[in-house]
């Protein structure tokens, strides 16, 4: 089964709960395989999978965990080939899972000491500076288990949230879905409609008959605009970046083209729309 992750939503919506929590959360396709929106690991996970040996443990391992919790249809408790903690959730759409999320790369609370010496015993193969990775392990953070237990619940909360808004989503979708889904993600890209349609694999004459069937009636150029004026309008009621910064943001490298182009389909430029707006 193909499965369609809105990247950009999925980095807002996880990265940020990542970055207040300091927890490393990775998303999995069915397969196992982490489709690598989040950048970097924990330093100890880092220096594992520079070793082509440590990064194929490191897959194996995150395999075995995805089948396993698709067997437990729940949440999945495990220890990483190398003894770090690790939580995998499934994302189920119409009974079948189709995504996993996944927390990780922390230890216990129990004695340090303890947990590298297990480590250490699974490291016989690993070729780098053992005392750099012995100081990146114990520059892990530990969480006892009712910290884990109430991460996992927050985030399984989320997985419904997820599933409901359609951020992870099965590829069994129209053309027009399909189209509404890529501009979604693309919009503040440079997007020609050959470009478009071979992405979407399709000849751009159908591609322009699908985009008269958008909301509106738009053109693909209208739709794509749309989108960049609800994101930018959003940036400017909310945030304090420059009307430059907003205009690269969404899409644009000219500034004054973005101007002239707000102006034109809001009646006011950027600068005036936020002070009218300001949130």
């Amino acid at each position: 089964m193909k499965v369609l992750f809105n990247k950009d939503k999925l980095l807002r919506l996880v990265g940020n709960l990542q970055t207040f929590t300091g927890i490393k959360t990775s998303i999995f396709d069915g397969e196992g395989r982490d489709i690598q929106i989040f950048g970097g690991h924990q330093e100890f996970c880092r220096l594992i999978n520079a070793e082509p040996e440590g990064h194929r443990r490191c897959e194996e391992c995150d395999a075995r965990a995805v089948a396993a919790c698709a067997a437990a249809r729940g949440a999945y408790r495990y220890r990483c080939h190398l003894g770090l903690c690790e939580v995998a959730l499934p994302l189920y759409e119409n009974g079948v899972p189709i995504a996993y999320l996944s927390f990780g790369q922390y230890l216990d609370n129990s004695p340090m000491e303890r947990q590298w010496e297990r480590s250490e015993r699974a490291l016989d193969w690993y070729t780098g500076d053992m005392k750099a990775l012995r100081e990146a392990f114990w520059a892990l953070r530990q969480y006892s288990f009712q910290e884990s237990t109430a991460y996992a619940e927050l985030l399984q909360a989320l997985t419904a949230y997820i599933l409901e808004e359609g951020i992870i989503r099965s590829a069994e979708y129209t053309d027009l879905q399909r189209l509404e889904m890529y501009l979604d993600e693309h919009f503040r890209e440079n997007l020609p409609l050959k470009k478009i349609a071979a992405d979407l694999h399709m000849g751009t004459t159908k591609l322009c008959s699908l985009a008269r069937q958008l909301p509106g009636g738009l053109s693909v150029t209208q739709a794509v605009t749309a989108r960049r004026m609800d994101a930018a309008k959003a940036m400017l009621r909310h945030g304090d970046a420059p009307v430059s910064a907003v205009a690269e943001a969404v899409g644009y490298s000219d500034y004054n083209y973005f101007t002239k182009v707000f102006k034109c389909l809001s009646g006011v430029t950027p600068s005036e729309y936020r002070k009218q707006n300001r949130q």
